[in-house]
């Protein structure tokens, strides 16, 4: 099997995911926007999703998540090297929103940022922290994918509005007690050329906040949905079979499938390209809708909550998102 060279392997130790108590169904939508409930679960496949208190920032969700990992492995802020928090929703725009979740928990040892990287910014994430685990310069990192999309939805594109939830998750990255279990292999790419199909344009130094980007509806999501359907079909199975055929394992071989949660038919079409079995995929689109880059460690929190890995088990996580950006991270699970 070709693996990296590392001097250590990150292993996954804990897992934790925040979900707000609002649920907002497709019957909700329904008074806001011209479309049905029929429309949307045959498209997308969600029924609802959940959406966080007005007065409610994407820290709120984060820490809650960084509270839970720390209590899940019975350990401190100061036990913490550093954080990552992957959004394109953060409470401001500096400091990151990591720093807040620093200063919450305590973690007066660590350093902290934000990665933006879209619906791929927790597979970067986790690829990115790894990177310190691996290197031998930190014990532990705490990687969290976090978005308040209510926040940037217009709700006069009914196209995009109906996608799109609030939620946070993340996980706990630390040095492999076996040698065996933890990260195997990543690749990670980006498309610069394909900015203009998913973005907000409104809000950063181009078209800095007025009265006239408001106007435009510049701070709101928009996307070139079938552009980005067609990309994300292809180039979700293109990065999941290249990473498990590069290191030796077929579709059969894996225990676990967690894609990104943006559309039940992009994740149905990356599963058969690989021939899993439905138990063999994680799919929670149904009920959280697309929360950027909190779907994958949601559904990897609710995964290991149902007991659907054990150790020795082999995991792929892969996302594709704005940028454009897509990657996949290929695991095997500890204790």
């Amino acid at each position: 099997m070709a693996e990296r060279e590392k001097r250590y392997r990150a292993a996954i130790t804990a897992t934790e995911h925040f979900l707000p108590e609002r649920v907002v169904t497709n019957a909700d939508l329904e008074k806001l926007v011209d479309t049905s409930d029929e429309w949307i679960r045959t498209r997308t496949g969600i029924s609802e999703r959940r959406f966080l208190a007005e007065d409610e920032p994407t820290s709120k969700m984060a820490i809650a998540v960084a509270e839970g990992l720390l209590q899940r492995r019975s350990l401190t802020g100061d036990d913490i090297d550093l954080i990552i928090v992957a959004t394109i929703t953060p409470d401001m725009i500096f400091p990151a929103t990591a720093c807040l979740v620093q200063n919450a928990i305590g973690a007066s040892r660590a350093w902290a940022y934000d990665l933006s990287a879209a619906c791929s910014g927790f597979v970067f994430a986790v690829a990115t922290g790894a990177q310190f685990i691996e290197s031998g310069a930190h014990r532990r990192v705490m990687v969290i994918g976090a978005d308040k999309m209510s926040t940037v939805l217009d709700f006069e594109d009914r196209a995009t509005c109906v996608l799109f939830g609030d939620g946070a998750g993340g996980v706990i990255l630390e040095r492999s007690e076996d040698g065996e279990s933890g990260l195997i292999d990543f690749e990670l790419y980006s498309d610069g050329s394909n900015v203009e199909c998913l973005n907000i344009k409104g809000g950063g130094s181009q078209h800095p906040p007025s009265h006239e980007t408001v106007d435009r509806g510049l701070h709101y999501i928009r996307q070139e949905g079938s552009v980005v359907f067609k990309f994300a079909v292809v180039k979700m199975a293109e990065v999941s079979v290249s990473l498990i055929e590069r290191n030796g394992f077929t579709g059969a071989d894996l225990k676990l499938f967690v894609p990104h949660q943006a559309n039940r038919r992009i994740i149905d079409a990356a599963a058969q390209r690989m021939g899993l079995a439905p138990e063999k995929v994680m799919i929670n689109i149904d009920r959280c809708a697309n929360t950027t880059a909190a779907t994958i460690p949601i559904a990897l929190s609710e995964a290991v909550n149902e007991g659907r890995l054990q150790a020795g088990d082999l995991l792929l996580m892969t996302g594709v998102g704005g940028g454009l950006t897509w990657g996949s991270v290929l695991f095997r699970w500890g204790n």
